[in-house]
Parts: C-alpha cells; structure tokens; sequence
C-alpha cells in the first residue's frame, strides 16, 4: 500500500516571480524532507528538487500552483514549502538572511541576543 498524496495550493507573491534565488530556497527546503515533493502548474509537474525544473515552470506574481507531497513527512514538507510562498520566499522581508525552511527550527533569529 503506497502512502497518501497530500496537496496543497499556493501562490507566487513575490513581484520577480518563481525566479533563480527563491527556486534555490524551495529546493534547498524540499531537501530536508524524504518524501517526494512536486509543483504543478497546469498540466507540467515538476519535482522541487530539480532547480532547472522549476524555474521551467515561468511561474509569475500571482500564479496559482499545486504543490503535492507524499512519504513519511509529507504533511511537514508541506507546511514548510507552503511557509516559504506566503512569506514570498523572504523577498517581502526587510530581513533577507531568512532561513531556507524552517523543517524544524524556530523563527527566532540568532541575531536577536539581548543586549
């Protein structure tokens, strides 16, 4: 019996779209995980970890993907991939030096020592 398909729909926010930099973060998020994780949009679904494969997608502001997940910590992989769009892949941040994901670190930030 093969593990469940879990999905979930996201969208680009950021005003450069799915570009190099935020395709990089996603594969290096998807990389932490073991399930199989992919983004479709339309009938093209690629596999996260294969940056040429994204960035194939042409993936604007505003467009609505699918992103799917199945395995062991598919449920996981899908909050975090889903965390990384709707911060808009740290590009929205005053602060670019965000984590790539945060599979299972905190949102605090190291540099925030009290003084």
């Amino acid at each position: 019996m093969s593990a469940p398909i879990h999905e979930r729909t996201v969208r680009v926010v950021n005003r450069q779209g799915l570009h190099a930099r935020p395709a990089d973060l996603l594969v290096r998020c998807a990389s932490e995980f073991q399930c199989q994780i992919f983004l479709q949009k339309g009938s093209e679904k690629v596999d996260c970890r294969s940056i040429l494969s994204l960035l194939t997608l042409g993936a604007t502001e505003g467009t609505d993907l699918t992103v799917s997940a199945q395995g062991q910590d598919a449920e996981q992989a899908l909050e975090a991939v889903g965390r990384l769009f709707d911060l808009g892949f740290h590009e929205l941040d005053e602060n670019p030096g965000s984590p790539a994901c945060s599979a299972g670190g905190t949102s605090d930030s190291p540099d925030q020592s009290p003084s």
